[in-house]
């Protein structure tokens, strides 16, 4: 048997930039400038990789370019590595099936003679969609008697498992509408609990915003008060290899029971005074994905600005919270718009999107179902979030909203981790 030695890099590409993960398992974002092309990008970093342990390395590149393997040396020529076919048998066919990693993992392997014993192992793998169940099910169960769970209880535990799920690089959703007012911070707060509380920490919740962004105000505050101006000058000292985790501490404020980071904008200055430009943005979101598994944006309602296009650049998902208003509903219609005219990566963003309508006030009149059936085709997902007087106004926290009746047009309560909180691979 050989044991195959060569070091392998992982990079995947959004838009213009992609995630790149070096042999020894760290992750950085890289960026291509308008001129030019990510993909030679990606090889220039591989390439200076491989002349930094002394030999080629393998690449394995997937996303908005396609998956490739190559093989890359220390000057950047590239080889393509042939992709092995495998032999496989299914234990009801005698017939030997060929299969190779362009398609599905084959779903057993069979390495020896045909006649290998085989043997059950004793070690079994939990399943983590099997949770102990609670409340009165959990107390008919020890006592022996078997109650099945209802259909909405076992979505939720396959919702809850696919949020929990951890992935290789940094993922990105941006939550955006022009519009004010329409729970974009609100929703990036959820999103970041569901994430950080489910999938154990390393979530940021960044306010991405020039004009008053009020993240800050609805959420914990730590002993200090810095915000995203205090971090731009110490950037390069945070992306030193010196540098440790707990260095980013003094300069985002964690959530205590919710378990993630915010980052803050200041929200009494002036918007000229907290201007972030394009390569200010590239530093700051270099420190985030250092430090960070998962970054949900507040955007803010300027798209015209640097650190608004950015953040789409940056984004592997797009979340666009809206009321059901005939005013809010447009303006989320007008950017999917927008998105679709700007370039490949921001077309499929909006593709992707998903639409989230909150009922402003307890009994309003305005049932989201017609807003929702208005984007029918137009987004991937469309949730209704029922009125909750707890999300309108004051502190951010998770445990402080409450389970909500049905809507009106709505056939159940959004449950806590829904199906479509699920970040692109």
């Amino acid at each position: 048997m050989t044991i195959d030695t060569t070091p392998r890099a992982y990079a995947t590409v959004t838009g213009a930039g992609a995630t790149f993960i070096a042999p020894d398992g760290h992750s950085e974002p890289i960026t291509a400038s308008p001129d030019e092309d990510i993909r030679r990008v990606i090889v220039q970093r591989a390439a200076a990789e491989a002349r930094r342990t002394g030999t080629a390395l393998e690449l394995i590149t997937s996303g908005d370019r396609g998956d490739h393997h190559l093989l890359v040396d220390s000057t950047g020529e590239l080889t393509a590595v042939p992709v092995m076919p495998v032999t496989r048998r299914r234990r009801d066919d005698s017939a030997p099936v060929q299969a190779s990693d362009a398609g599905e993992p084959p779903a057993e392997v069979t390495p020896g003679p045909e006649d290998e014993p085989h043997r059950a192992s004793f070690i079994t793998a939990d399943s983590p969609d099997h949770r102990r169940s609670t409340g009165w099910r959990g107390t008919s169960s020890r006592l022996g008697i078997q109650i099945p769970e209802s259909a909405r209880r076992r979505q939720r535990q396959v919702n809850e498992v696919n949020v929990s799920r951890h992935w290789a690089g940094y993922r990105a959703i941006a939550v955006a509408n022009g519009k004010g007012g329409v729970g974009k911070t609100m929703t990036t707060a959820m999103l970041a609990s569901v994430f950080a509380r489910l999938g154990g920490g390393n979530v940021l919740a960044w306010d991405n915003n020039d004009t008053r962004g009020t993240l800050g105000w609805r959420t914990e505050q730590g002993t200090y008060d810095t915000t995203v101006r205090d971090l731009l000058p110490v950037t390069g000292d945070l992306l030193a290899r010196e540098a440790t985790v707990s260095d980013i501490s003094r300069f985002v404020h964690h959530q205590s029971a919710d378990r993630y980071d915010v980052l803050r904008s200041n929200p009494e200055l002036l918007a000229t005074h907290q201007r972030i430009e394009s390569a200010e943005f590239g530093e700051l979101m270099r420190v985030a994905t250092r430090y960070y598994r998962l970054v949900v944006f507040d955007s803010g309602n300027d798209e015209s600005a640097d650190r608004w296009l950015r953040m789409i650049d940056a984004s592997h998902q797009l979340v666009i919270p809206t009321l059901p208003s005939p005013e809010s509903a447009e303006s989320a219609a007008l950017l999917l718009e927008a998105l679709r005219d700007r370039d490949e990566h921001s077309a499929r963003l909006a593709d992707n999107a998903v639409l989230v309508v909150t009922q402003p006030e307890a009994g309003a009149r305005r049932a989201p179902k017609t807003i929702a059936t208005g984007f029918d085709g137009q987004v991937r997902a469309v949730e209704t979030v029922p009125f909750d007087p707890a999300l309108k106004s004051g502190p951010l926290r998770f445990d402080s909203s409450a389970p909500a009746p049905a809507m009106p047009g709505s056939a159940s309560p959004a449950p806590s981790a829904p199906d479509w909180i699920e970040v692109p691979p």
